[in-house]
C-alpha cells in the first residue's frame, strides 16, 4: 500500500510541478469529506479474524465461507434493481450483501438506523 501520504502534501506537490506556487498562483481550499467520503480504508470486517505469519507485521485473512449460489442470486436481484433505476432498494440491497457498510454524509444514512447504536 506504501507510505501514507497527506492530500495536502500531494496538492502542493502538484501545485510546484506545474510551475506555480502554492498560497500564491493556487489557493488550497479545505472543503471536509463529501458525501460518501470516509477517512480510512478498513481491510477486513469485524467478522473476519487473521492468523499470524512468521513475520509480525504480515497476517494472513481467514474469511468467511459463502454459497455461490446465494450469493449469485443476491447479485442478480441487485443488477435487476438497478436496471429498473430503484435507488434506495438497490443500495438496500447493496447493504443485505455487505452489511458491515454504514453510509455516512449520504441519503441512505436512513437505512442503517437498526446498525447504529446510540
Amino acid at each position: 500500500m506504501g507510505k501514507p501520504m497527506k492530500v495536502v502534501d500531494l496538492a502542493r506537490k502538484m501545485i510546484r510541478m506545474s510551475g506555480k506556487e502554492p498560497g500564491k498562483d493556487i489557493q488550497i481550499v479545505y472543503s471536509g469529506l463529501r458525501p460518501g467520503e470516509k477517512l480510512y480504508e478498513e481491510l477486513l470486517n469485524n467478522a473476519e479474524n487473521t492468523l499470524p505469519t512468521y513475520h509480525e507485521k504480515i497476517l494472513i485473512a481467514k474469511v468467511r465461507a459463502y454459497s455461490f449460489a446465494d450469493v449469485n442470486e443476491k447479485i442478480s436481484n441487485l443488477i435487476e434493481s438497478a436496471q429498473q433505476h430503484y435507488l434506495t432498494p438497490t443500495v438496500a440491497l447493496m447493504k443485505k450483501l455487505v452489511p458491515e457498510f454504514i453510509s455516512k454524509n449520504s441519503a441512505y444514512e436512513e437505512l442503517d438506523r437498526d446498525k447504529i447504536k446510540m
